[in-house]
């Protein structure tokens, strides 16, 4: 980045235009009167003279890199570093068979449930700054996908990915919670939410749901509960041996008073999507009430090219004193 320190020097450039004006002005002025120039405007400058015409150049453009050089240039690089301990969010993924239900609708295309929650998760996690945001996912067992990390570049890429069935066809909610509490006490932060995204009761799992919200509770983090789809009978897409694909319906529920007591005891919020937009909606909110301030440093580190204009112009300006004082002297 090139920038001057003191540009206000610059100012003097514009009276450069003026010196010149008297300057030509003088020069108009006649050292002798003749009768006639007929016998001496046929006689040729010499090689000197057409020097001598020179040495105006050199005065001017001497003074000018001296005036750009007290403007001070300077060329370097500025930098902004972002001070933040930002927020511990941690995605908790339901990949459970009931997930490929086909009852959600995205830019005007049937999806299941995994498909409509990607494309908004997707959304929430490119409005985030500076949090840190982990993926967990869940069916009949529960891991981590991606610790707790800033690259949403390859949280994005990784949630691409998921399919469904890839832990089981069950649903194992508390081993979910227990899970990502474990990833949340990687990495210190004032604040850790759990969003938990399911669309089935926890009939799967080592640790119950009662015992993980207890624990959540006690280490003050936050959950909020997404129960995903609509309740009843929702169609399936089946590949049949025989039938060849087709679409089956079977039922689906949801357990939300459990949901909606693991928001309540730890401080959370249960919301309920039975669509897309519904679903935009609540991550809209959620992004709402956990914000990160953010604070930016600037600072700047610049090498001065004053000296570089100096050099120049002092040797311009020599060589116009010594021309004027000796070969080129004017006797007025």
């Amino acid at each position: 980045m090139f920038q001057f320190a003191s540009p206000y020097f610059l100012l003097l450039l514009s009276l450069f235009p003026a010196m010149i004006y008297f300057r030509k002005r003088r020069q108009m002025r006649p050292v002798m009167n003749l009768s006639s120039l007929m016998p001496i405007r046929e006689i040729q400058p010499s090689g000197m003279l057409r020097i001598e015409r020179l040495l105006p150049v050199l005065k001017y453009t001497a003074l000018c890199l001296m005036i750009a050089a007290m403007a001070r240039p300077q060329w370097g690089t500025r930098q902004v570093s972002v001070l933040t301990e930002g927020i511990n969010i941690v995605l908790a993924v339901d990949l459970s068979e009931s997930m490929a239900a086909l009852d959600f609708k995205y830019k005007g295309k049937i999806v299941n449930r995994l498909e409509a929650i990607k494309s908004v998760i997707q959304d929430f996690i490119a409005k985030r700054n500076g949090d840190r945001i982990a993926m967990v996912v869940f069916g009949t067992h529960a891991y981590t996908q991606l610790p707790l990390t800033r690259d949403y570049n390859t949280i994005a890429s990784i949630l691409d990915r998921l399919q469904i069935g890839a832990a089981g066809p069950n649903t194992a909610i508390g081993d979910a919670i227990g899970i990502s509490l474990k990833r949340l006490e990687d990495v210190k932060s004032k604040s850790n939410i759990i969003i938990l995204l399911t669309d089935g009761d926890s009939n799967s799992g080592e640790l119950s749901p009662r015992t993980a919200t207890e624990l959540a509770a006690q280490k003050g983090i936050k959950i909020y509960a997404v129960g995903v789809g609509t309740r009843g009978k929702v169609p399936f897409l089946i590949k049949d041996p025989v039938f060849g694909e087709r679409y089956v319906y079977q039922q689906v529920d949801i357990d939300e008073d459990a949901l909606k007591d693991i928001a309540t005891k730890t401080g959370g919020l249960y919301f309920k999507a039975e669509n897309t937009e519904g679903l935009l909606q609540i991550y809209n909110t959620i992004d709402k009430l956990e914000k990160t301030e953010v604070k930016t440093q600037t600072f700047a580190e610049y090498n001065e090219l004053y000296p570089y204009l100096l050099i120049p112009a002092f040797i311009l300006l020599g060589t116009w004193i010594v021309l004027t004082h000796t070969r080129f002297m004017r006797v007025p």
